[in-house]
């Protein structure tokens, strides 16, 4: 257990109220459960105290990093961002908003742990637990996640929640992503589905945000939501199998390097092996080693 490297990814506009308790409660959680971590917090150009507040956990904490954007800003472009930069085996999206809970980190590390490619949180199913969503929200997130269902013929329904977590191989492979804004989620989590990943979904506990605004804009949202569920459909139903022939490429590709890396390691091991030099063989009983005499 613990062998892989966590990368969580967390952007972040304006949340000065909410990005200190969002990042003490995760590094907590991960600290307590011995997990290997970073976080990298995007500063999506925050125009209040978000970067002086990340900058002093940073200064703390060397395994917590920010990185700033410059305009244009967006959600989706921050997460591209703070993906570009991630060095572990796993990788999750995380909200700075507070609203996700750092038990459920530790339950997808778990599940990518046993194996699986992916992990999708629902805030639908039996098991999970809801606070304070905004009701018009609520059914607008419903509507949308059910004809993604019926387009796909999948079981997720949450899957425009960013909350999630993947290997590091499905984000290569899935890449490059090209969504600027919340319909990133969608294109993240659909191309891993198209891909044929083995992915799990399991309950998790969410919590409406208590400072801060939300910078979801629904109206303005809809336009890029349909281009990206185009997109991705027409990956699926026209190229799909180009897009897996890719996938299975890289695998091997990867597959390869890893094996070309070892076989290294092993030869740079013998190489050590031959040339270390054993201490002589102790002198017999009665006898004097000479004496030395430095020049």
């Amino acid at each position: 257990m613990n062998q892989f490297k966590l990368s969580v990814v967390i952007p972040a506009c304006n949340e000065e109220g909410t990005i200190a308790p969002t990042l003490e409660d995760l590094q907590k959680a991960l600290v307590q459960e011995e997990i290997p971590f970073e976080i990298i917090v995007v500063n999506d150009n925050s125009t209040d105290r978000t970067a002086s507040v990340v900058e002093s956990i940073v200064e703390r904490d060397a395994r917590v990093r920010m990185l700033t954007r410059r305009p244009p800003g967006g959600f989706g472009r921050a997460i591209r961002t703070g993906l570009d930069a991630v060095s572990g085996d796993f990788v999750v999206i995380y909200m700075a908003d507070y609203s996700d809970h750092p038990k459920d980190v530790v339950a997808y590390y778990r599940k990518l742990e046993e194996g699986y490619d992916c992990v999708f949180g629902s805030r639908f199913v039996k098991g999970s637990h809801v606070e304070n969503y905004p009701w018009l929200k609520l059914v607008v997130n419903r509507i949308v996640n059910k004809m993604i269902e019926w387009l796909f013929w999948c079981r997720f329904n949450d899957l425009t929640n960013a909350f999630k977590a993947y290997r590091a191989e499905v984000i290569r492979a899935s890449g490059p992503f090209r969504a600027s804004h919340f319909n990133i989620t969608i294109e993240m989590s659909l191309s891993a589905l198209i891909r044929k990943y083995h992915i799990v979904q399991i309950p998790i506990s969410w919590s409406g945000r208590t400072a801060g605004v939300s910078k979801l804009k629904m109206v303005e949202m809809g336009r890029r939501y349909l281009s990206t569920l185009a997109k991705v459909m027409a990956e699926r139903f026209l190229i799909g199998d180009d897009v897996l022939a890719e996938r299975l490429a890289l695998r091997d590709q990867e597959s390869r390097q890893a094996l070309s890396l070892e076989e290294r390691v092993q030869s740079l091991e013998r190489w050590r092996d031959a040339f270390v030099i054993q201490d002589p063989v102790p002198p017999a009983a009665g006898h004097q080693r000479p004496a030395t005499t430095e020049v």
